[in-house]
């Protein structure tokens, strides 16, 4: 044996025969928890503003973003149908974390509402950029249906900070609160 090779690194495992399937089914379960989570966040936030005098316009901007949110769900449960993957066994538990953030936030405030739009639109746009990569050569179609979802999710990003997202009490720590909830719930989702 040549000395060089005792030096050289082991070879990398080659995915077995269900690797591709098995990582579909990852990112179609992830990607629905987080449109469904995005969609009663919004439902909660709006709850909020429509009992609020003078908090129309604001509420009427989440039933806008809410309606994206659902497009991309009813999407993303097709995609669970056709490609015969349950859905998350967390929803449950997402459900309540979203309409509890979603409440929460709205009743700190607008600002804070928005921040919460803000934290939550940076991670998934990055994590959609992430399955963008990913996907391109493998599933160029689904690759570009992520496209079209992460264009809405940066315009729901640019419109909280326009909206004064950065003003919020606290908004740093607030900020990354949501971060690395959104991080953990994403990890989670795509195993269970």
């Amino acid at each position: 044996m040549p000395p060089e090779a005792d030096h050289a690194p082991p070879p990398l495992p080659r995915p077995g025969p269900g690797e591709p399937r098995r990582r579909l089914a990852e990112i179609l379960r992830v990607d629905h928890a987080g449109e469904y989570a995005a969609v009663h966040i919004y439902r909660a936030q709006r709850a909020v503003f429509e009992a609020r005098a003078g908090k129309a316009a604001v509420a009427a901007d989440l039933i806008d973003m809410e309606a994206h949110e659902q497009v991309h769900l009813s999407r993303f449960e097709a995609l669970l149908t056709e490609n015969r993957v349950a859905p998350t066994a967390l929803l449950p538990i997402w459900r309540l974390a979203a309409g509890a953030l979603g409440a929460g936030t709205a009743l700190l405030g607008e600002k804070a509402a928005h921040a919460c739009t803000e934290a939550v639109e940076s991670v998934i746009e990055k994590h959609y950029a992430s399955q963008i990569a990913e996907l391109e050569d493998r599933d160029p179609e689904l690759a570009a249906e992520l496209k079209r979802f992460r264009d809405d999710e940066l315009a729901h990003h640019d419109h909280a900070v326009a909206s004064g997202s950065r003003e919020a009490p606290a908004h740093r720590l607030l900020s990354e609160v949501i971060k690395a909830g959104c991080r953990t719930a994403i990890r989670l989702s795509e195993r269970v």
